[in-house]
């Protein structure tokens, strides 16, 4: 049973993770998230938006000893709320949260709000997470991660969207898939949905 609980007690967590009802990644996803690091041990890891995620990711480094988390926020009061939660779990060294705030850029002739990489140098990243922008903010909110973040991805990285089960999701998959021939897809059925991007 992929339950918040038993991903606590399998990370050895000693305290409960913070659950938003509304805004939490599904338990199932971050199990998934937690099976790939632990296994892989991916050195570089960026997500988009931060949470329970970025605690679950951090963690998994911490175990790894190695691997560091790069989050990026656009709302400050969640910038302070999940550094103020790395400090709680003591997970502070494994993970760094920008407040990106969004911005504007032209995309298949298209103006997208997305988070503001100006001061973001990630180098090459090892797994990518996709949790943000929230969905409501505009039609395919999602789909620049993969045009403005793609140059950074190492040749063996994997992309994870959550959210994958909606219309929206499906839609940017497709485009990205599209316009990177390199990429394969793989669908996760989770409670949410979870597209997992691989290199062929």
């Amino acid at each position: 049973m992929h339950s918040y609980q038993t991903l606590e007690k399998r990370l050895d967590l000693e305290k409960p993770l913070p659950i938003s009802e509304n805004w939490t990644a599904a338990a199932d996803f971050l199990h998934l998230l937690a099976d790939y690091c632990l296994r892989e041990k991916p050195e570089n890891i960026v997500e988009c938006s931060s949470g329970a995620s970025t605690l679950v990711l951090s963690r998994c480094c911490q175990l790894n000893k190695k691997g560091r988390v790069y989050s990026l926020e656009n709302g400050p009061e969640f910038v302070q709320q999940a550094r103020s939660q790395l400090d709680a779990f003591g997970l502070s060294d494994f993970a760094r949260v920008y407040h990106a705030p969004l911005k504007d850029y032209l995309l298949r002739e298209r103006k997208f709000q997305w988070y503001d990489l100006t001061h973001f140098y990630p180098g090459e990243i090892d797994l990518l997470v996709i949790d943000g922008p929230p969905g409501l903010l505009q039609k395919h909110a999602r789909y620049p991660a993969l045009p403005l973040l793609g140059s950074y991805l190492a040749r063996r990285c994997l992309v994870f969207l959550d959210d994958a089960a909606r219309a929206d999701e499906r839609d940017i998959v497709s485009c990205w898939l599209e316009e990177h021939a390199e990429f394969e897809t793989e669908y996760v059925d989770t409670e949410r949905g979870c597209s997992v991007l691989i290199r062929r």
